[in-house]
């Protein structure tokens, strides 16, 4: 067991937490980190023990076009404000991953600027792919080389030379041996040679056997990168994805299939795959603007708390803020924001609330980090599952429908159970547990009278009290903690202050169903920055054919021997994986969708060559 096995991730973009300038002038430092050392008070405070912070390094712009690895970014401070907010987070208990761009280098990176100067004489001109002094690029530098995504600002490292490979993992070590961090997020882990990574994986066995490697991946197989050999853990977009669509279309099906193929992929053990769960980060809309009904906050967190993985927040969503995806800016996915606008949120922001809740129960309830999965109950509306661990089991159920509904879950030989977010019990008869689930909610049931696996008897009777306080629904305040307005004030009736009324159909549990909102869109996952070339090229013929799939449709076979997927374009590499993915089972439209939202070489190359 190590300490990522129990985290519960917060995870910060401090570049726009802090409300840094847009462009790094590389002037005096401005002390910006040491603001949110009050942040981590308020991490711990809603239950998370783990912290992913970053870009942090010297960069021009967003962060992810490095200038210098070993320098903090002159817009957030210095080495020494870094120390102390590792130091801090340590002393009340908080584990620290950082940002590792290792895949692309800014231009300011003092290897590029040394081939700018010397050219073909640069000792530097094998670190970076495809260098070409007779091409030339966008900023008329008289050579081309190879790009990330399509943006002349990313220069792509050439991973395969030794240098490369002893620099960055020097980089490695420095970071540990500079700040004590616990680990590193890999940045576009999905297009790393397989090589590199295995450097990088022995580095940080070298440096501990608990220091934590996880990767930025979209698609694809995550064995191949999850093992042994490579990282513990990768970003998990398929469950991602299922869980706000899974309620947008009140199908609890897609989330109950991703979870089985992931549950597979990792052998079927609670020990498999560890994955880093998530409902919205940097790059991608706010899961409170996603959702079609506001009120599937609550089934949509306890499943990001309950189900196998490690479970992570992106600042600023446990109070519930939006944040939609802007053609060319992603700056409103990225807002600064003052903890002083919010230093009442426990009492009175349900979100908050909600989330400081499963905190609690997720550090308590061992079940839910080293327990095995196995589904219970499954309807288009209804979800029913078990995390069984030492011979006891915790019953997860939630509901999408915006009425009430009764449920029957297979319960362990027990008197009775206790559910861990309102403190109802339900008695054990013939082997089950008959419970009611209110609209658009959800519960965590675990045997009453301390039998679950948790820290203590004493810490458990205390534990309890603390987590009905901070899951009692209450009366939102006139307040303007809440960005989106104030929620609707749940309609009590005798048997449960979170019920209400059945004069007509039950709506939330929490909030009253937002009505004539717009369905929210998939977003394009995968992008840190906006304005893709490709990505214009796709949207562009797909309004010329109609639709995204009308394009699948038209695409010509596959030849019966293909060119290498290097040489492949980006139509060609969608059409392969539909392709193969079509030998595996039924291809459905969410499936294709999600093959046609990728427009990245890099990534659709190892999305192809992961399927055996």
């Amino acid at each position: 067991m190590a300490w990522y096995d129990e985290a519960v991730f917060y995870h910060i973009y401090p570049l726009g937490l802090t409300g840094a300038p847009k462009t790094n002038s590389y002037g005096k430092p401005e002390h910006r980190l040491n603001t949110l050392q009050p942040w981590i008070g308020h991490i711990r405070e809603i239950g998370c023990n783990a912290l992913y912070i970053g870009p942090l390094f010297e960069s021009v712009g967003h962060g992810y076009e490095t200038t210098d690895y070993k320098k903090l970014d002159s817009r957030l401070g210095t080495n020494e404000d870094l120390t102390a907010f590792v130091e801090e987070c340590h002393r009340q208990g908080i584990r620290v991953i950082l940002d590792g761009v290792f895949n692309h280098t800014g231009r300011d990176f003092f290897a590029f600027q040394d081939i700018k100067k010397n050219r073909e004489n640069s000792p530097y001109k094998d670190w970076y792919c495809n260098v070409n002094f007779w091409g030339n690029n966008e900023y008329n530098d008289g050579f081309s080389y190879e790009n990330w995504g399509g943006y002349d600002l990313l220069i792509k490292l050439n991973q395969h030379n030794p240098a490369v490979k002893e620099y960055i993992c020097d980089v490695i070590r420095f970071w540990a041996n500079e700040f004590k961090i616990d680990g590193i997020r890999l940045d576009a882990a999905d297009v790393l040679d397989f090589g590199y990574m295995q450097a990088l994986r022995q580095t940080a066995n070298e440096i501990g056997p608990d220091f934590w490697l996880m990767g930025e991946v979209i698609h694809g197989d995550y064995t191949r990168w999850v093992n042994e050999g490579t990282l513990h853990s990768v970003t998990n977009y398929h469950l991602h994805k299922a869980l706000y669509s899974g309620h947008n279309d009140h199908n609890y099906f897609e989330i109950a299939h991703t979870v089985r193929r992931l549950y597979e992929m990792g052998g079927n053990r609670p020990d498999g795959l560890k994955l880093y769960n998530f409902v919205d980060n940097h790059d991608v809309e706010r899961i409170y603007t996603k959702l079609t009904n506001k009120a599937h906050f609550v089934p949509v967190h306890i499943l990001l708390y309950t189900l196998p993985g490690v479970p992570s927040v992106y600042y600023g969503s446990e109070f519930g803020i939006e944040g939609k995806k802007e053609q060319y800016s992603d700056d409103s996915l990225r807002p600064s924001l003052s903890l002083k606008d919010y230093e009442s949120a426990l009492e009175d922001n349900v979100c908050t609330r909600l989330i400081a809740g499963l905190g609690k129960v997720r550090q308590r309830v061992k079940a839910l980090s080293y327990g095995d999965y196995k589904e219970l109950v499954l309807t288009n509306r209804q979800y029913g599952f078990a995390r069984n661990y030492c011979g006891e089991s915790v019953l997860v159920a939630v509901n999408n429908d915006e009425n009430e509904a009764a449920m029957s879950l297979p319960a362990s030989n027990v008197p009775q159970y206790r559910e861990m977010l309102s403190g109802e019990t339900a008695n054990v008869t013939d082997g089950h547990i008959n419970i009611r689930i209110p609209a658009c909610s959800g519960g965590i049931w675990v045997p009453a009278g301390g039998d679950v696996k948790t820290e203590s008897a004493e810490e458990t009777l205390a534990a309890d009290k603390e987590v009905l306080v901070l899951s009692r629904p209450v009366k939102p305040a006139e307040s303007e903690k809440y960005p989106q307005g104030k929620p609707a004030e749940p309609k009590p009736v005798k048997d449960n202050g979170m019920k209400q009324t059945q004069k007509e159909p039950v709506k939330s549990a929490i909030w009253e169903k937002q009505d004539n909102v717009k369905k929210a869109e998939p977003e394009k996952t995968g992008s840190k920055k906006p304005g893709n070339r490709q990505k214009e090229k796709m949207e562009k013929t797909a309004s010329e054919t109609g639709t995204k799939e009308k394009i699948t449709a038209d695409k010509k076979a596959i030849p019966a021997e293909p060119k290498p997927y290097e040489e492949m374009d980006i139509e060609e590499l969608q059409q392969a994986i539909l392709d193969r993915m079509a030998k595996n089972g039924p291809v459905t439209d969410r499936m294709r969708q999600d093959v046609m939202e990728n427009v990245y070489h890099d990534s659709l190359v190892n999305w192809i060559k992961s399927f055996r």
